[in-house]
């Protein structure tokens, strides 16, 4: 059995800022994830200024802070 792995182009600016589209190619959620979570303030930290950015560091920080899980049930109980 053979796996392909594709890489994704992630577009980013000079000083580490992305875009909705590119934020959500890079943590792997949608765009319409990433709205919501805006408006809940569960997601990342974010600027707007005109359109919505991310900074790349914010990216990480959320994605590691979200604790890691051994099954979802543990991922649940954390919830809880």
């Amino acid at each position: 059995m053979t796996h392909n792995i594709h890489a994704k182009e992630v577009v980013m600016y000079p000083d580490g800022r992305v875009d909705t589209h590119n934020a959500s190619e890079y943590i792997g959620l949608s765009e319409k994830t990433l709205a919501m979570m805006r408006c809940n303030g569960t997601g990342p930290k974010f600027v707007k200024r005109g359109r919505i950015f991310y900074f790349k560091e914010d990216l990480d920080t959320w994605l590691n802070a979200g604790g890691r899980f051994t099954s979802t049930a543990q991922a649940q109980q954390a919830a809880a």
